[in-house]
């Protein structure tokens, strides 16, 4: 594979993006696990809010290493902090309209969509890494993607397949509930296709 600079400054636009949704992601958290019902889903979110606090982190480090302002507002940041708290303003409409079970499937929706903006985030920082010709920042965006990519990979597909039973239980149809992704631990797309067509045989 070739190595190439790149565009050094819409990497750090993806950088801003990424930790803009890391910090909206932890409040979407909250919001969602005042949402969940089911026990198992709770404890997995509780799970995905601590993680993510460990992205914060992550990030932190990135910046630090290569000397960006981590405050710093850019136009596409402000689009992804607005999305975040659109967000958050669905899932706290859900919960007013007194339909506790209607608002848990809210939240797993909401969960869905910010996490594959996470998710494409995280997998663009692990392909500069493979491609940049810059070392330093290889090195850096490399050792970030390493250490976070399976847990966004875990958020994304784990929380399809609850919201998708969720849903499945709300139609009066057999669910299964945990998820297929959770009982076969799926961490990719192609393993969470694969979960999805065993359900059948774990009604």
């Amino acid at each position: 594979m070739k190595k190439t600079q790149g565009k050094p400054e819409q990497l750090h636009e993806l950088l801003y993006q990424a930790l803009e949704i890391e910090l909206g992601g932890e409040k979407i958290y909250k919001t969602a696990l005042a949402c969940a019902l089911n026990s198992d889903l709770k404890e997995e979110w509780q799970n995905y809010l601590e993680e993510t606090l460990t992205h914060q982190r992550v990030l932190a480090s990135v910046f630090e290493q290569l000397q960006l302002d981590p405050t710093t507002q850019t136009p596409g940041r402000k689009v992804v902090n607005h999305l975040g708290s659109s967000l958050i303003k669905a899932m706290e409409m859900a919960q007013a309209a007194g339909d506790p079970e209607a608002a848990e499937l809210v939240a797993s929706e909401c969960v869905i969509l910010a996490e594959t903006k996470d998710h494409m985030n995280w997998e663009l920082i692990g392909t500069f890494a493979k491609q940049s010709s810059n070392a330093k920042v290889s090195d850096v965006l490399q050792q970030a993607y390493e250490a976070v990519a399976t847990d966004e990979a875990h958020h994304l597909f784990h929380t399809q397949g609850w919201s998708r039973e969720l849903w499945i239980q709300a139609l009066g149809l057999p669910a299964v509930l945990p998820p297929p992704e959770e009982l076969k631990e799926v961490e990719t797309a192609i393993g969470a296709s694969r979960a999805e067509q065993q359900r059948q045989k774990l009604l």
